[in-house]
């Protein structure tokens, strides 16, 4: 239970961090939980545990290290794209 518990709340953060950034992640709900999780282990490195832990997740730094990370795919993607 406790891992359906991360992945909803890993897809919840990766759907914000879209939201605030403006751009989808590619790959819909499952890019969403990518982009959590991976955000999460981002945004702790750098921030450390600050704020709510839920799910595992502490949310004010796994939601700036989601922003983070989609903002530099979606430069990659464009730069991608572009040739």
């Amino acid at each position: 239970m406790g891992f359906l518990w991360a992945l909803i709340v890993g897809g919840l953060i990766g759907w914000v961090a879209s939201l605030i950034i403006g751009k989808d992640v590619p790959g819909g709900i499952i890019g969403n939980i990518i982009a959590g999780f991976i955000g999460s282990m981002i945004g702790q490195a750098i921030f450390g545990d600050m704020g709510p832990d839920i799910g595992g997740f502490a949310v004010i730094p796994a939601i700036i290290g989601a922003i983070i990370l989609i903002f530099i795919v979606s430069l990659v993607l464009r730069s991608v794209n572009k040739k």
